[in-house]
């Protein structure tokens, strides 16, 4: 009776509780005292839990990143632009609403886009000026969100009333121009202001004199505008960019009505900004450019897929040399176990059981490290822009300038799927590092090793 009862109490041991686990967590407790030991053992943990949180807030970080970009950058930038390439697109009414019953687009406006220099008394500056439509703009571009100082729908003009022989007459106003407050800022002028805008003669009504024998090109044509708006979005855009009303900007370029140099799409996913493009240039009923987000400021999303991948190289490497540290403690284990390695060949143990025991001994580390590592890492990413004000506010820096990127903060965004890839990296780097001395304690004979004894 005692022996079924004792079997039975076997058999369960061996059900919950393994052997080589019992073994295992036996030989990690006994680890503690030996000096050298744990401290190579604890360095491979702390170096698993820095490279697994470090590696988790690198990738929020490159995913707020993207996210900004989406988000804010685009929200000015055009996702897709048709542009014509010779004469101008006719009747753009009837093309944007086509375009904008497109299910993939969100809303399209016209555009007419023009490249001058401003002046204000003897300062230049060079801009990229572009003719909108006052209303349909505000449906593909948040511009007006960022405005400081005016107002985005005093470019449609303003009426004004004039007393002309003690009759009150109205006129239409409309030569105001809205600009970035780096141009303000460069030109050293406010709202309000009267600046010159030099502009390339028009194709439709420049003439080349021949005299002499000589080509003498038209001089170039010339605006007095009105500043009624100063935006400030950040980065270049705020010293290169500014706005006209359309009719204003068709009046210079020659237009007639209705005709616009192109058309602006704002598009529902703007990582499929270049299909949608061609698709409806496709069934365009002109011959145009076309122009996408991704060949204006495609760099910048590049540049954060590359630094992505580089720190995801360079920390995963961090957490190998980290993991290989359980391949020094695992075979100083092995060498002060030979004695109870060689008892329980003798007894019986097969090579698996040894196997599995130092296997399991090695991943402590491993799970350790990872749950240290991953937990801080979730904690720092999703708490990472507070951090990061705090830091700037003890020490009075700041770690991005709004005058030179379009953000003035590291953004973050945790995606779980970064955690789980990471996690699991770790924890197979874990359990390749401890292959090797787990096998080499199966080759460990009891004859020599007892025999020493």
């Amino acid at each position: 009776m005692s022996n079924f009862t004792g079997s039975n109490k076997k058999i369960n041991t061996s059900i919950f509780k393994p052997l080589s686990v019992f073994l295992a967590f036996r030989y990690v407790r006994s680890r503690h005292g030996h000096g050298f030991s744990t401290f190579i053992s604890a360095s491979s943990t702390l170096g698993i839990a820095l490279g697994t949180m470090v590696l988790i807030v690198a990738l929020s970080a490159m995913n707020g990143f993207e996210r900004e970009l989406a988000n804010k950058l685009l929200s000015i930038v055009p996702h897709a632009e048709l542009i014509s390439v010779d004469e101008p697109i006719s009747n753009w009414p009837l093309n944007v609403k086509r375009i904008a019953s497109n299910p993939e687009v969100i809303a399209a406006a016209p555009v007419i886009n023009l490249t001058g220099m401003m002046q204000h008394k003897s300062q230049l500056k060079a801009l990229e000026i572009r003719g909108v439509d006052v209303q349909l703009e505000t449906l593909v571009s948040d511009i007006e969100s960022y405005m400081v100082e005016g107002s985005w729908h005093a470019l449609s003009g303003s009426s004004v009333s004039k007393k002309i022989n003690d009759t009150i007459a109205t006129e239409q106003v409309g030569n105001g121009i809205v600009i970035g407050a780096g141009v303000a800022k460069k030109l050293a002028v406010k709202l309000g202001d009267k600046v010159q805008i030099l502009l390339p003669p028009s194709s439709h009504k420049s003439e080349i004199n021949d005299l002499n024998n000589q080509n003498l090109f038209s001089a170039p044509v010339k605006r007095q505008v009105e500043i009624v708006g100063i935006f400030k979005f950040g980065g270049t855009v705020d010293e290169t960019l500014a706005y006209i009303s359309l009719t204003q900007a068709a009046e210079i370029k020659g237009y007639q009505n209705n005709e616009a140099q192109g058309i602006r799409i704002k598009i529902e996913n703007v990582f499929s900004a270049p299909s949608v493009a061609r698709s409806i240039a496709a069934n365009f009923n002109h011959y145009v450019y076309i122009m996408d987000w991704t060949r204006t400021q495609g760099h910048l999303f590049n540049d954060i897929q590359m630094v992505r991948m580089v720190m995801f190289i360079v920390l995963v490497l961090v957490i190998a040399v980290a993991s290989f540290n359980i391949v020094s403690t695992l075979i100083m284990a092995v060498n002060d176990k030979k004695g109870d390695i060689a008892i329980l060949k003798t007894m019986g143990a097969s090579h698996k059981l040894i196997m599995l025991t130092f296997i399991y001994q090695g991943l402590v580390n491993g799970l350790l490290g990872t749950a240290i590592g991953g937990f801080l890492g979730v904690l720092l990413a999703l708490n990472l822009s507070d951090i990061v004000v705090f830091i700037e506010n003890i020490f009075t820096l700041k770690v991005l300038s709004a005058d030179v990127y379009f953000i003035d903060h590291i953004p973050s965004q945790l995606n779980m799927s970064d955690v789980y890839i990471t996690i699991v990296t770790a924890l197979l780097m874990s359990l390749v590092a401890t292959i090797y001395p787990a096998w080499r304690a199966t080759k460990i004979e009891p004859a020599q090793v007892l025999g020493q004894l």
